[in-house]
């Protein structure tokens, strides 16, 4: 496990994340960032990522300037000609139905921003992961529905949970997908504070 000069704390409720970071980290705390993330949404999606990441950890540090904060944000994207729709957290049964119905059959982009910030300033990057959706079908959407895992998460559904049967394929990090590219963190970690596991 790495070691870190600073207490390090996680700007993130995310469970996935939790369990990501504690595969590199053997302590550190959660400390949930609270902002308007529809505020920080921009056309590129891999932006809107990196900025969330940012801009959480950096809300966390202001609190605790002591600590090595770390923010996270993940962002689903279906490229539709020259841009790109970004899916967030469905608000209601019926968005999920609507964004799980427009991933059918189709291959989209997943971005995770990751930021770590602490008294020196800050790093912040994004990872990319292509998945791509095997055709599914309408009972089959409405009862993932009605277990209610993708109700929290972007794009209405979790490559690591129940959704795992809907994947045909992943390019790229799985853990991206799930929402901490762990060994990018490694390496960035390691740079930064030349830290060791």
């Amino acid at each position: 496990m790495m070691q870190l000069p600073r207490p390090v704390i996680l700007a993130s409720a995310s469970p996935r994340r939790q369990r990501l970071l504690a595969e590199i980290l053997a302590e550190f705390t959660v400390e949930a960032a609270h902002l308007d993330e529809d505020a920080l949404t921009v056309p590129d999606p891999a932006q809107t990522a990196r900025d969330l990441a940012l801009a959480k950890a950096r809300v966390v540090w202001v609190r605790y300037p002591h600590a090595i904060v770390i923010g996270g944000d993940t962002v689903v994207a279906l490229h539709e000609g020259s841009g790109a729709r970004q899916l967030s957290k469905p608000v209601d049964t019926a968005d999920a139905f609507r964004m799980l119905r427009d991933l059918s059959g189709r291959t989209h982009t997943v971005y995770t921003g990751i930021a770590i910030v602490d008294h020196a300033g800050s790093d912040a990057f994004v990872s990319a992961s292509q998945v791509r959706f095997r055709d599914l079908g309408d009972a089959e959407i409405e009862a993932y529905i009605a277990t209610g895992e993708p109700m929290d998460k972007a794009g209405a559904y979790g490559l690591q949970g129940l959704a795992a049967r809907f994947i045909a394929d992943v390019q790229g990090d799985r853990n991206t997908v799930v929402g901490l590219p762990v060994d990018d963190l490694r390496a960035r970690l390691r740079h930064r504070y030349g830290a060791k596991d």
